[in-house]
């Protein structure tokens, strides 16, 4: 390839260039040790000291040079791979350069004319490929040795590379790691050691930075029961955060695919690169911190001072920019941020330069002053053309009055507290649809009653609008630490549904869809599908307890609401603990604002946790085991096996403590989980452990543990819930005896945060992204699992045979997967299925992995017989080979009797494998994972398995002339390349013309009395004919096929022959020859270990 000029003052430096041609202006050189007369010590030397220093002579050891006679510098500016690549560039440079030099007078001109026209080379041919990479030319080298040295598909795309050691044992190997989208791969060459490593993405169960003794800090890598150390690396942060992003991508793309959807960013496999990842990162970081919807993404940041008003001082920190918003967050540990709709800006006015200042003006007369903003001017036009507002004086003016009608509103606001709420209302969308929190209609405040409890309620509530009038309302609000103090004390009833939407980020998802949810109510009622079907049997099992869901009100919204989100999202649909969650939701919110916070909660706030599988609420619960270890060592030590705490704790993560604690006690937790997060559940959860652990350490089972937290909630109370008796939860006839136990949930969650509060909400998101992999590697091997155990009584490979097998497989399933989003296979993937059926090979895949794994290399993936093998053992005949199919044939093959070997080849030629259509495609695959499941049909094709009777030969139909012409050509091929391939062909000439014979004498006992004269020749033709057919070479039997049919058809129809298995099992028997091929063992071993090392140069020379 055409390298950038790089200057170098010594032709032949340390004498590791040898010259083949020159010129007066070119060299063409050659590494020493490489090409004839390489190796040796020389070789060894060179070829380590290339690794080791990165050098593009390791893989392209050919090069030219450019150099003018008066000059002792020369220029590199070309390299090769191979000489008859490095050839084709000097013959360029002979035929369209050489000429064109002479012209010229003085070097200087001739050496620029040659560097102009090597950038003009370079420029052209990377015009497309390597635009999004940030050093074009670095990048080039590096992709040349990515692709000589792993040999994969030309497809795969490199993201980026770094220079490391991978340590085998306790011996480091200093090489390159190359990151690409779907591999992680290292290489080094060291004194003639070469190390190559090669593992998918989608292969890894850990990824994590660790440190020890000899490490001082590296990253390690888990997959396929090994350890793979890296270190000394530069940038082992950035590393391991890009490592973490593909392992992710690759995670969600193969396994995940709910999730993926959801990021059209990844969408394209060939287009992923370092920048695209980085820039995702953020923007996923910046939606996770500021509760934004999934389509805003991270454009502008900006360090600046923000004036806050309510301390008196400027805060630094930093503005983010996306689509829709304006975010500020301090970053001085005030932990203060604010969240700026462009929908609520009105103006934006600049100061003078010397400030660098800038004025947003907010809706409900508040503006916010950033100052020493750098690029404040620039900044000022963004926001402005993201709002629609002009510069101009009259908008100014206009502005103006804007500005004073909202100060009218506010103080109309201070002085009526009561209508507050309209700030943060929205549209009556459906005179259908519930327009007021089912808690105000089944338990409306009594104004007049003073009460203890209900005094601190108005108590709270002033704090609250005191907290309102210093920090803003609304969606601008400042969010401070003292905005979670007051919630973490406890949130007033009557504001619960407005901060909940409010600290969600649903308020800004009702705003933006306005008539959203009634559209969906309207078309989702009346639907059945699975989904409804599962709401309707659990509508009464929510919140049974409650008035509001004893009554026709609070059932029809809660059914208008998980139908209307099964209906939004049909790949989450329903799942159970989501019509708990709802009911809460119900009673502090309207119905619409309902919606959407479960909305916020499912897509956003607990991600993957609402589906069949649970994944998110496992990886929770496996980052909960994390902080166990950290933060609770005495109860490690008690309880090595911390599994039991995430089977007792999967019901808090997944209804957030509702279903365990009283309804007046849950409300206060699901307050500090929409500000705060998983964090808050992650903290209380850890509160509650630390709070009984005494009664945990002293406990001999997991049963006497589970009684301990039960009894624990049980006494969780709420003494400042104005709530009465008949809604509130708490157990009252226990409440004399076991008084002295019990929690107000005030002080549990104060003593969480207290305790727990310095957990970090990016530790937590990291720990997600490193236990995600174990989890979903989990459930995989699971599945696993589950299909080798049902295999196993059906065939006789040993479980360490099935388990490699399904691993090729698995992986020949995701290799159509690797470089696009549109692949069958990912379309047919659905982990909801049953376990066989979730990976399934359709006919290219299947004749790719077959072809590897047949045991007399008869079968090449673009042949005829390919086909027939794939419609024979597709029982179903939907187009797609399950593993149990797949493994059913390779049984027979390998293992099976001469007779079921033979028999199996029979059947090759029988339909349905011979006689359908030659087009590869049997019939459109049904359409899976959606819609109502047939019970039914599933229970008749069990019964029909299970009353389905072995085949014995005399089931076999009879073959035909055609049929066994085409069975005589299939020996032939199986027969080609071995050792006894003529005494093998001897043997399958002399079957065919000896059952040939055997029916013609059958025929004449049969015939008439006085057949016709002309009988007796066509027969014997027939049978003549028939002997060459089969005699046919190997090398054309396959691709003359159906030619040679159709020209035998016209004289054999007549005759209307046929032979029957029994024939042709006891002509075969009595040819030792055959008998003993195909009753020779494989090794089946060997055979899987090539087929895992070609699996993938297969694929890259398709």
């Amino acid at each position: 390839m055409w390298l950038q000029p790089d200057e170098i003052l010594l032709k032949n430096a340390f004498k590791l260039w040898v010259t083949e041609e020159d010129n007066e202006y070119f060299v063409l050189q050659r590494r020493r040790g490489y090409g004839e007369g390489g190796g040796g010590l020389t070789g060894l030397l060179v070829g380590t000291l290339d690794t080791v220093l990165d050098s593009t002579s390791k893989v392209a050891p050919y090069r030219i040079l450019h150099h003018t006679p008066d000059s002792q510098v020369y220029w590199t500016i070309a390299c090769g791979v191979t000489k008859e690549e490095i050839v084709q560039h000097w013959d360029w440079l002979q035929q369209n350069i050489m000429r064109t030099l002479s012209v010229f007078d003085s070097s200087e001109d001739i050496t620029s004319f040659v560097q102009g026209k090597i950038r003009g080379l370079i420029a052209e041919e990377g015009k497309s490929s390597l635009v999004l990479e940030e050093d074009p030319e670095k990048f080039r080298e590096a992709l040349l040795r990515f692709e000589k040295w792993f040999e994969l598909p030309p497809k795969e795309k490199l993201v980026t590379y770094y220079s490391c050691s991978y340590w085998r044992g306790k011996v480091p190997c200093q090489g390159w790691l190359y990151l690409s989208t779907n591999f992680l791969c290292f290489y080094s060459y060291l004194l003639g050691a070469e190390v190559k490593l090669i593992i998918s993405w989608d292969e890894i169960w850990r990824l994590e930075k660790t440190s020890n003794v000899i490490l001082t800090e590296s990253i390690h890598v888990l997959a396929h029961g090994e350890d793979h150390y890296f270190s000394m690396l530069m940038h082992l942060n950035e590393t391991f955060v890009i490592m973490e992003q593909l392992a992710d991508y690759s995670i969600k793309r193969l396994f995940d695919k709910e999730a993926f959807q959801r990021e059209p960013a990844l969408s394209d496999p060939m287009q992923i690169t370092k920048r695209g990842l980085e820039a995702h990162a953020k923007s996923e970081q910046f939606r996770t911190f500021f509760r934004l919807p999934k389509e805003e993404n991270l454009l502008e940041v900006h360090e600046s001072f923000l004036w806050v008003p309510f301390s008196h001082f400027n805060t630094l920190g930093k503005i983010c920019l996306s689509e829709n918003y304006l975010c500020f967050a301090s970053q001085d540990g005030s932990q203060c941020h604010v969240i700026i709709p462009m929908r609520e800006v009105i103006n934006v006015e600049k100061s003078d330069s010397s400030s660098r200042a800038l004025t947003v003006c907010v809706r409900g007369k508040k503006a916010l002053r950033f100052a020493e903003v750098r690029d404040y001017q620039r900044l000022a036009n963004t926001i402005r053309s993201k709002c629609g507002i002009s510069a101009s004086p009259q908008h100014s003016a206009s502005s103006e009055a804007i500005r004073g009608t909202c100060q009218s509103l506010i103080n109309h606001f201070e002085d009526n507290p009561e209508d507050v709420t309209l700030m943060v209302g929205q549209k009556d969308s459906s005179k259908a649809v519930s327009t007021e929190a089912l808690m105000t209609v089944f338990h409306p405040q009594d104004v007049e009653n003073l009460d203890p409890k209900m005094l601190k309620e108005k108590m709270k509530e002033q704090s609250w609008n005191i907290h309102f009038s210093e920090y803003g309302r609304g969606t601008s609000m400042f969010f401070t630490r003292k905005t979670r103090d007051l919630i973490v004390r406890g949130v007033p009833e009557a504001l619960r549904g407005e901060l909940w939407m409010l600290f969600s980020g649903a308020v800004n998802d009702m705003a933006t869809h306005p008539g959203y949810y009634t559209d969906l109510v309207e078309q989702s009622l009346g639907t059945s599908t699975l989904a409804t079907d599962e709401i309707e049997r659990d509508l009464h099992r929510s919140l049974p307890e409650h008035p509001a869901f004893q009554s026709d009100t609070g059932i029809s919204a809660l059914r208008r609401v998980l139908t209307a989100y099964a209906y939004r999202n049909p790949k989450i649909g329903y799942c159970q603990a989501m019509n708990i969650l709802t009911s809460v939701l119900l009673l502090y919110a309207k119905e619409e604002e309902a919606f959407w916070l479960l909305v916020a909660v499912c897509e956003r706030m607990l991600p993957d946790y609402f589906n069949r599988r649970i994944i998110g609420a496992l990886v929770d619960q496996a980052v909960f085991e994390d902080l166990i270890r950290e933060n609770l060592p005495q109860l490690v030590e008690h309880m090595t096996d911390l599994s039991f705490f995430s089977s007792v704790s999967l019901s808090w993560f997944l209804t957030l403590f509702i279903s365990v604690l009283p309804i007046e006690s849950a409300v206060n937790v699901v307050d500090c989980f929409f500000y705060d997060g998983i964090k808050a559940i992650l903290q209380l959860g850890l509160a509650v452990l630390d709070y009984n652990m005494e009664a945990l350490i002293s406990c001999h089972d997991d049963a006497e543990a589970v009684t301990i937290l039960n009894k624990f909630f049980d006494s969780v109370t709420n003494k400042d819930s104005p709530l009465p008796p008949t809604v509130q939860q708490a157990s009252v006839s226990n409440n004399d005896k076991a008084s002295h136990f019990n929690v107000d949930i005030s002080e549990l969650i104060k003593e969480a945060y207290e305790k727990y509060g310095n957990i970090r909400s990016e530790e937590v998101e990291s720990s997600r992204k490193r236990n995600k992999l174990h989890v979903i590697q989990t459930l995989e091997d699971t599945t696993k699992q589950n299909v080798i155990r049902v295999v196993t009584q059906e065939v006789r490979f040993s479980a360490s045979h099935l388990d490699r097998l399904y691993n090729l497989f698995k992986r020949q399933h995701f290799l159509c997967c690797y470089w696009t989003m549109k692949s069958p296979a990912l379309l047919h993937h659905d982990p909801s299925l049953a376990y066989l059926e979730q990976y399934q090979l359709g006919f290219q895949q299947f004749s790719m992995l077959f072809s590897l794994l047949e045991p007399w290399a008869f079968c090449n993936p673009k042949s005829t017989l390919s086909l027939w093998i794939f419609r024979l053992i597709d029982e179903n005949q939907d187009g797609l080979v399950n593993f149990k199919e797949f493994c059913c044939a390779l049984d027979t093959l390998y293992s099976g009797s001469f007779t079921n070997k033979l028999k199996f080849l029979f059947k090759l030629h029988l339909p349905p494998a011979f006689d359908l259509p030659e087009d590869g495609v049997i019939r459109k695959s049904p359409e899976r994972g959606r819609g109502k499941v047939d019970l039914q049909a599933y229970l008749k094709q069990w019964q029909n398995e299970i009353l389905k009777k072995e085949e014995t030969i005399k089931d076999l139909p009879r073959i035909n002339q055609t049929q066994f012409i085409q069975f005589s050509k299939t020996l032939y091929n199986i027969f080609h390349g071995d050792p006894e391939e003529e005494s093998l062909y001897q043997a399958v000439a002399h079957v065919t013309s000896l059952l040939l014979r055997m029916e013609e004498v059958g025929r004449r006992l049969h015939e008439s009395s006085s057949p016709p004269e002309s009988t007796k020749p066509a027969n014997a033709a027939a049978a003549e004919s028939s002997t060459q057919e089969a005699s046919t070479t190997p090398e054309n039997s396959d691709t003359s096929s159906s030619c040679n049919s159709q020209d035998a058809g016209p004289d054999l129809t007549e005759l209307d022959w046929s032979f029957s298995f029994e024939q042709v099992l006891a002509s075969l028997l009595n040819e030792p020859t055959i008998v003993r091929f195909f009753e020779r063992p494989v090794d089946i071993q060997t055979k899987l270990g090539q087929a895992r090392v070609a699996q993938l140069k297969l694929k890259a020379n398709k």
